[in-house]
């Protein structure tokens, strides 16, 4: 039976493209359905060793603590919880200090290896640089801590897409200074007492938009996020030899309110699923590998996959007219949604 096996031709790699397409499109979808189910299986298992090991090395369970913006809901919540559940004391910033002292009393009621776990709340409008006052009051806040971790997670989109021209000035002027004015300040305000014990991670938060493709009627936000990937990567290569790392976390999207998705599917997972593929791959580019944007991390496992076929194989053009026509279509239902309010009045 070997002898038969061994008897019959096997195509070469272009010629299977080539002569046998759909052939090779069914085993490139077999190829990536199983790297997929591989990454996720990794995620299960990694996240506890990485939960327990890598993350000490950032200070979990040794007193340091955690920054966390936009942390009054969504992943930026989970982000605090899943942190304060590893042993880190955690700073939780948001406009919205009502939900910000919920979960500054539920994080507080949770004891880690017998260490009870202390967090603060510091509400912040990130949107409001020229406010000295809670700048000077955030800075005061985080004097004399221990940062081993800071989770940039503020941010701000389109209520809906629309044109670059027909833009919201207002709207369009708190997307860049939310996601990369606010950002940068913070970040500078951190990374010195990181560099001065040589220890500390730093997460910003990319977007497919911008980060792995244009993403035409979502262009200021878009490019935010194009000016977080390239600013983590040289900011990742500055500060690699001093004891930190500093990736930027594409993200597909993930059930929230700024993506006005409600049921998780295989595509979206929820902030909880998310959140613990991200701490349990911290280093690793999953979906980024090889695609030439350093510091760049995919590690949800369908987001991964995606992120792969759209940049390393070249389907890059495809998704942009894909996302286009999507947006317009997002546009035209929010625009008759405002109608229908509009007459109810």
């Amino acid at each position: 039976m070997a002898n038969v096996f061994a008897a019959v031709p096997v195509p070469s790699l272009d010629v299977l493209a080539s002569d046998y397409p759909k052939l090779a499109l069914l085993l490139l979808a077999v190829g990536s359905f199983s790297v997929a189910r591989s990454d996720c299986a990794f995620a299960e298992v990694s996240h506890i060793v990485v939960f327990y090991c890598q993350l000490k090395k950032y200070g979990a369970g040794k007193g340091a603590w955690a920054i966390v913006t936009g942390a009054s809901e969504g992943i930026g919540r989970e982000y605090a919880l899943q942190l304060a559940q590893k042993g880190f004391n955690v700073v939780v910033s948001a406009r919205n200090a009502t939900a910000l002292a919920a979960l500054v009393t539920e994080i507080e009621s949770k004891t880690v290896n017998g260490k009870k776990v202390q967090a603060k709340a510091v509400t912040m409008d990130f949107s409001k640089l020229e406010y000295a006052a809670q700048w000077n009051n955030l800075e005061s806040e985080l004097a004399g801590l221990d940062i081993g971790v800071l989770i940039n997670n503020a941010g701000k989109s389109y209520h809906y897409p629309e044109d670059f021209h027909a833009t919201n000035i207002k709207d369009m002027e708190d997307i860049v200074t939310i996601n990369v004015a606010s950002l940068v300040r913070l970040t500078k305000m951190v990374l010195p007492g990181m560099v001065e014990r040589k220890c500390g991670l730093i997460v910003n938060m990319g977007s497919f938009s911008g980060v792995s493709v244009a993403s035409p009627m979502l262009s200021t936000y878009a490019g935010t996020k194009a000016f977080l990937a390239s600013f983590t990567g040289s900011l990742a290569e500055e500060v690699k030899g001093k004891g930190i790392d500093v990736e930027c976390v594409n993200t597909y999207f993930v059930v929230s309110n700024m993506s006005k998705i409600r049921k998780p599917n295989a595509l979206i997972p929820t902030p909880k699923a998310f959140v613990r593929s991200v701490l349990a791959k911290v280093g690793l580019p999953c979906g980024a590998l090889w695609t030439n944007r350093p510091g760049v991390v995919t590690p949800y496992w369908s987001h991964s996959l995606l992120d792969y076929v759209m940049n390393a194989i070249g389907w890059n053009m495809a998704y942009v007219r894909y996302t286009h026509a999507l947006h317009q279509d997002i546009r035209r239902r929010a625009l008759r949604k405002l109608e229908r309010e509009a007459k109810k009045q």
